[in-house]
């Protein structure tokens, strides 16, 4: 392999949803460079991070029955009990969830945790507070998603965060999807919450980091009656 074709297989492809946003970018720098060559750097760096937002790496998604994986890169905020909310039609009763917060310097795109058939998508406007925070998941806005699988019915939920004003679904109701499929993204800043049945074998702990499609979340079909973290 050519040191090209090496350099080249080390930069992730962008999705197609962030060309307008690099190209504005890019546009700024220049009139930036016109106006004051430190101002022009200033929007070269920009327009890099820009870049980089909208990367879409290849992912290897862990293909088993009962495993669920990460919808979104970042770090794995909260782990609790928590009521679904009213849209997703999951019950009144507290479910595991696992909540994943996406930095801006996090890959967006966003896959999905399991395989199955969308049940139910239902769009909510709201607020933008910090995404952080546990209310995000009643007060923002956000985009949820309804999975029917073998093992139940999986609640996802993309939340918009602070300065996030755009989530972005790739998927219709009714479709069937695959685990580690793309089927959405959010643009700058936010968080994504994974709603389990009940009884749910959960896998990870707060403050994890995770890869969209590849780490495991949980596992449906692992007999496992619990176990203990340390933080390094």
């Amino acid at each position: 392999m050519s040191i090209a074709n090496s350099i080249r297989a080390q930069i992730p492809p962008i999705h197609q949803e962030g060309y307008p946003f690099i190209g504005g970018f890019a546009l700024a720098s220049l009139i930036l460079f016109w106006i004051w060559t430190p101002l022009g750097w200033l929007g070269t760096l920009l327009t890099i991070w820009c870049a980089l937002f909208f990367r879409d790496p290849v992912r290897v998604t862990p293909v088993r029955d009962g495993i669920v994986v990460a919808p979104a890169d970042g770090r794995i905020s909260m782990v609790t009990q928590a009521l679904p909310p009213a849209e997703l039609g999951l019950g009144d009763r507290p479910l595991p969830r696992i909540s994943i917060f996406m930095s801006v310097f996090n890959c967006h795109v966003n896959r999905s945790p399991v395989s199955g058939r969308i049940d139910r998508i239902a769009y909510r406007p709201g607020t933008f507070i910090n995404a952080e925070l546990d209310k995000a998941s009643e007060d923002n806005e956000r985009n949820s998603l309804v999975i029917s699988t073998p093992n139940g019915r999986v609640g996802v939920i993309q939340i918009a965060g602070l300065i996030a004003r755009r989530i972005v679904s790739f998927v219709r109701e009714g479709q069937t999807i695959g685990a580690g499929e793309r089927f959405g993204l959010i643009r700058f800043g936010s968080r994504l919450d994974v709603y389990l049945p009940e009884r749910t074998n959960l896998l990870v702990a707060e403050g994890q980091t995770a890869v969209a499609g590849e780490t495991v979340l949980a596992d449906f079909r692992l007999a496992d009656q619990g176990r203990t973290y340390r933080p390094d």
